[in-house]
């Protein structure tokens, strides 16, 4: 299988491949990565770009629904929401993807299948989580009704040298989003040579 550089053209052919992206938010349950993606979405949207958003709860209750949160099932789970991606991100979209992804060597084995890989720590503290939380998670990994809860007696291993980070407990969703944009965009636009 060949892979076509961004911005390259496919062999044989005069039609110029658009450059496309993964943008891959990690961080803790509650921590506002959906949030902040789906504002993604809608600015890069705007600008009339192709835009496919992948939300690792939707995913774990469709292609992943076969998989617990072993450490092996997590990194499976990832393995095949970075398959999909990578499929998105050759076909021109820009593939925003919302999951926990809590092991750092995971994250990183995404990044090498993909290419096109730009990470987002959604760094929000735990206890600021915990208040977040719609579906008491939090409350139910406390109270022993779930095990292996990441951030509470499961590990989050933060990525050590992410392209942005996104600090929701002093930014608006704004703030966060239009720093993704403005990222994004700039990885888009073509340097000239």
């Amino acid at each position: 299988m060949t892979f076509v550089a961004a911005n390259e053209t496919y062999a044989g052919s005069d039609v110029t491949r658009p450059k496309s992206l993964t943008v891959w938010f990690t961080g803790l349950s509650g921590a506002g990565k959906t949030t902040i993606c789906k504002a993604v979405a809608t600015e890069l949207l705007a600008h009339g770009l192709q835009v496919e958003l992948i939300d690792g709860d939707v995913i774990r209750n469709y292609l992943c629904k076969d998989l617990g949160f072993s450490k092996n099932d997590r990194d499976e789970n990832i393995r095949r929401i970075a398959f999909v991606s990578q499929l998105l991100t050759r076909n021109g979209a820009i593939v925003l993807v919302s999951a926990i992804s809590p092991y750092r060597a995971a994250r990183d084995a995404a990044r090498h299948s993909i290419g096109d890989f730009m990470e987002v720590h959604v760094n929000t503290p735990l206890a600021v989580c915990q208040v977040c939380d719609p579906k008491e998670l939090y409350k139910k990994a406390r109270a022993g009704k779930i095990t292996g809860f990441t951030g509470i007696d499961g590990p989050y291993e933060p990525p050590l040298s992410p392209e942005i980070t996104c600090y929701t407990d002093q930014e608006s969703t704004r703030e966060s989003s239009s720093k993704v944009v403005a990222a994004v965009l700039q990885y888009l636009t073509p340097t000239s040579a």
